[in-house]
């Protein structure tokens, strides 16, 4: 690496460890990106770190609504070259589609389907991967005429994967605890038909999905005047293809967690006929794992965590743990030190509580770059 790169790495890395929001996160390092990595176009996307699904916030660079509804629907249900869900669990998180194929990309339905009709020609795709966990993923793209990403390109995001990744999961960190939001009422419920299509939501669904981030979206073609966020389609999407169910959580705007969990539903004769999602307030503890995850817990933190929500001594706790209580005290103090609080009450209040920390950002999410 040349020296005005490395004080660009350097800089970048300083600016991701610095980013207020997920946002501003996307929007600066790909500033910076671009001058060393050159690309004409480019996808960031937040993902759920327990099964890799699209999740907010997502970022757009210089690709039009027409059509792009083809790049989200390959992952699930055409592409089997470069998959993020593979890559995931890849030794190295990143790969160019040119070199990966032996310069015939016209193995990847994407490339056929996507890229081809707009004058794209390879594709550099990355995880964000942090302790086995994908947080996030990228595509970036080059037109037609313009040198493939090679392997410096690869290596230089490869050393971004885990800072981005790490600073994805820091957004979690609650500052405050919140009243839990009121989860008696009907949870949001959406039907898709056998080829995905939007058929019937209820006036709830309508009013959670007007809660959600910013993003790109999809209208349906079947009269329904609502644009789908992508993280919904691509979660229906993974239930209708697996045959099973699939969900993931997001933060709404008002700061509050929903989750989105779908499944695939079965005619009379066991075939798959149509796909219900539901959204709806998330528990605590379907967040507290994201949570304690954003503060870098340890397996053994989590387990003194779990004791202490659920009101036991510390006698007690070295007792089940098979520890002593001045250990058990020591990893107290490092989880109170590292969740910044005080007592065992702000400990359980700010991670088994629902939290109303409004985002800080609502950019443009869809930019076009000169």
């Amino acid at each position: 690496m040349t020296t005005p790169a490395r004080h660009a790495k350097v800089a970048m890395l300083s600016d991701i460890a610095a980013a207020p929001d997920p946002h501003t996160l996307f929007a600066d390092t790909s500033t910076r990106l671009r001058r060393i990595v050159p690309f004409d176009a480019a996808v960031w996307v937040a993902t759920d770190p327990i099964n890799g699904l699209t999740t907010a916030p997502v970022r757009v660079e210089n690709l039009h609504e027409g059509g792009c509804g083809t790049y989200w629907e390959s992952e699930l249900f055409a592409e089997h070259v470069n998959r993020f869900r593979d890559l995931a669990h890849a030794t190295v998180p990143v790969v160019g589609l040119q070199a990966a194929t032996g310069r015939n990309p016209a193995r990847s339905p994407l490339y056929r389907n996507f890229m081809c009709p707009r004058g794209l020609e390879d594709e550099l795709r990355a995880v964000f991967r942090i302790d086995g966990q994908p947080w996030g993923q990228l595509s970036l793209f080059r037109e037609r005429g313009r040198a493939e990403f090679d392997a410096t390109d690869i290596a230089f995001i490869q050393s971004l994967s885990a800072p981005l990744a790490q600073r994805l999961r820091s957004y979690l960190q609650p500052s405050t605890a919140a009243t839990p939001e009121d989860t008696a009422r009907a949870p949001g419920m959406l039907l898709f038909d056998a080829d995905g299509n939007l058929v019937s939501l209820n006036d709830e669904a309508r009013e959670l999905m007007d809660r959600m981030p910013p993003g790109p979206s999809t209208t349906t073609p079947l009269g329904i005047e609502i644009p789908l966020p992508v993280w919904i389609l691509s979660t229906a999407g993974r239930a209708r293809l697996t045959g099973g169910s699939a969900r993931i959580r997001i933060r709404a705007s008002t700061g509050h967690w929903l989750v989105c969990h779908a499944s695939c539903l079965r005619a009379a004769d066991g075939s798959g006929s149509s796909t219900a999602l539901v959204i709806e307030p998330a528990k605590p503890s379907e967040i507290a794992a994201l949570v304690t995850a954003a503060f870098e817990l340890t397996r053994r933190e989590l387990d003194v965590i779990e004791l202490v929500a659920r009101g036991v001594s510390t006698r007690e706790i070295a007792a089940q743990l098979h520890l002593s209580p001045h250990t058990v005290r020591d990893h107290l103090k490092a989880i109170f030190d590292k969740v910044d609080v005080s007592s065992r009450g702000e400990l359980v209040a700010l991670l088994f509580t629902e939290f109303r920390q409004p985002l800080n950002a609502r950019d443009t999410l869809r930019v076009e770059r000169n």
